[in-house]
């Protein structure tokens, strides 16, 4: 089964596409992730990517699409995969469904979790961070004693991009950038909505049931 996951920032993408690459056995592509290991392996492709990051700047396209045309015809994509963090523009679904046809893995169905933006702003604008790595959630996952790290008893803090201006500046990017990939892919008859306003359990066991078809 070949599954693209989309979602907006707090919607539980990584968590589902962990728990869905662990359950059906296929890989979880992400573009960081890519990214990051063509660069640490000195690929030639990550060798040409490293030298925009280290600029600050984004990684081209045709980079970026070669690397992820190499991590598809990987040995473990044979079963399928979970594409996540890509695609992000209409040209860059122009060009990843150049590739998948290229080499024969087209998607069986994109996978969109839908949260409103007013709890994805509760969500996120609720986490709490400690210097020493443990991370915690004011209503979900909150600590012991209040502003206080349960393993350290440090402080805790709460990031800068977990404030709620920075948020909801974050999910309007978000939303003007994905719309026209929404409709993109509804046109081609492959989106699917799921509800993720739910637990983490019962969005798992819905986007199982999207993905069961496709076995």
């Amino acid at each position: 089964m070949n599954i693209a996951l989309f979602g907006p920032p707090g919607a539980g993408k990584g968590t589902q596409a962990k728990e869905l690459s662990n359950h059906y056995k296929i890989p979880h592509i992400s573009t960081g992730d890519i990214l990051r290991a063509n660069v640490r392996d000195g690929t030639e492709l990550g060798l040409k990517a490293k030298k925009y990051m280290d600029k600050g700047e984004l990684v081209p396209d045709e980079v970026l699409i070669g690397l992820i045309r190499n991590r598809l015809t990987e040995p473990d994509c044979g079963q399928g995969y979970l594409l996540d963090g890509y695609p992000r523009t209409i040209p860059q679904a122009d060009a990843l469904s150049d590739i998948l046809q290229d080499i024969k893995k087209p998607l069986d169905a994109v996978i969109n979790i839908e949260v409103s933006d007013e709890e994805l702003v509760k969500r996120l604008s609720g986490r709490r961070s400690c210097s020493c790595g443990e991370s915690y959630h004011i209503m979900f996952n909150p600590p012991d004693k209040e502003g206080i790290c349960d393993s350290c008893g440090a402080e805790l803090y709460q990031r800068d991009d977990d404030r709620e201006d920075v948020i909801r500046q974050r999910l309007a990017v978000y939303n003007e950038k994905t719309k026209p990939l929404i409709d993109y892919y509804d046109n081609a008859g492959l989106l699917v909505n799921v509800d993720g306003s739910g637990t983490v359990e019962a969005v798992f066991e819905d986007i199982c049931r999207i993905m069961d078809q496709f076995k």
